[in-house]
């Protein structure tokens, strides 16, 4: 193998598995939160008891898809990052080992 093989291994697991995981875990309570925002901020606009109009059902649909992004950018991105290290940790660790048998192959020479 190559070096540098297990980062970038690490990176697409933990992409796939922050996906998993958002898809799991982030999903719904993001879409949620988001819902609950924009009713907040359409209520500070357009006045407490929200009508039927299409604007402020537009700001809140548009809050929900923006916190649903944000969440799910934060749990990729994240986890993504995480296996990214973890892989170069692991690459580290190996190139190390593999420099040491060098050297001990060239001192018993």
């Amino acid at each position: 193998m190559k070096t540098g093989s297990f980062g970038k291994k690490g990176l697409y697991v933990g992409a796939v598995l922050g996906l998993i995981l958002f898809a799991i875990i982030g999903l719904l309570p993001s879409s949620f939160i988001g819902g609950v925002l924009g009713l907040k901020i359409a209520g500070h606009i357009f006045g407490t008891p929200l009508g039927m109009e299409l604007v402020p059902r537009m700001l809140v649909g548009l809050s929900m898809v923006l916190a649903v992004l944000v969440t799910g950018f934060v749990f990729v991105v994240g986890i993504a990052i995480t296996g990214w290290l973890a892989g170069t940790l692991v690459d580290a660790v190996k190139a190390g080992k593999t420099a040491q048998i060098g050297v001990a192959a060239k001192e018993k020479k």
